[in-house]
């Protein structure tokens, strides 16, 4: 959300007479509570219940995909004070429409592991844009369809390195997710840089205790290690939603 602003992109949809929103599944007091952290200059509006998302599916507008898995262990979810989803939370999205109702643009995030759940390869605030100044000047034209594949932000991390990371960030006993923070700064750079460096020695020390001590009993210890840390692996796997799965 941050980028439409910091790209210009807010700016520009008001100087062509329009308005935008950021919808979240979160109640309304952490949609507030966010907006003013980052310093947003448009509104945030909590939809815990679903109710603006199901008006726009029921309308044939737009059907985000929603993960209703109970995020027990908080990888999904903010690491202070975790809210509560009571539908679940819904997949990222993005809407344009006339005041007409004509679909100027419309994108739905697919959560696979390619794009780690939907964490990662959204479509840029630019691309948006320029899609719908494109619609905008074709008038008559019919509703836009979906946009795929988008020009996206980043590439997905592979799935196997994704994990591994989530397990450094939670000291390898089990995966912790790179949430942001409430109330304070966007760390999340910093701290997944941290656990590629923790992943990194955790490799060396295994690499070096094969080398320096007797082979079978790291061999054990390996495997005692995995037997510890395979139900959060397999929680990780089973929070963060993909449809190929």
């Amino acid at each position: 959300m941050r980028g439409y602003q910091k790209q210009g992109v807010v700016e520009a949809i008001r100087n062509a007479g329009g308005e935008i929103f950021g919808i979240t599944s979160e109640p309304q007091t952490l949609a507030s509570e966010a907006g003013e952290s980052w310093g947003l200059q448009f509104l945030l509006v909590g939809d815990p219940h679903h109710e603006i998302a199901d008006q726009c599916r029921e309308r044939g507008w737009l059907d985000l995909y929603v993960n209703t898995h109970d995020d027990q262990h908080g990888m999904i979810a903010r690491d202070i004070g975790p809210p509560t989803h009571p539908k679940g939370y819904f997949q990222p999205g993005v809407l344009a429409l006339t005041r007409g109702h004509r679909i100027l643009y419309r994108w739905r995030g697919v959560p696979t592991r390619r794009n780690n759940g939907g964490a990662t390869e959204r479509p840029t605030p630019g691309h948006v844009w320029q899609q719908i100044e494109q619609a905008l000047a074709a008038r008559g034209a019919p509703d836009a369809v979906l946009d795929t594949p988008p020009k996206v932000d980043t590439k997905g991390t592979p799935w196997p390195l994704f994990v591994l990371l989530l397990l450094a960030n939670g000291n390898f006993w089990r995966p912790k997710g790179f949430a942001l923070a409430r109330g304070g700064a966007d760390d999340v750079g910093r701290r997944a840089q941290r656990a590629m460096l923790k992943l990194a020695l955790f490799a060396a020390g295994w690499i070096g205790a094969f080398a320096l001590l007797p082979a079978g009993w790291v061999a054990l210890a390996l495997v005692v290690y995995a037997a510890v840390a395979a139900p959060g692996i397999v929680e990780a796997h089973r929070a963060f939603q993909s449809v190929e799965a």
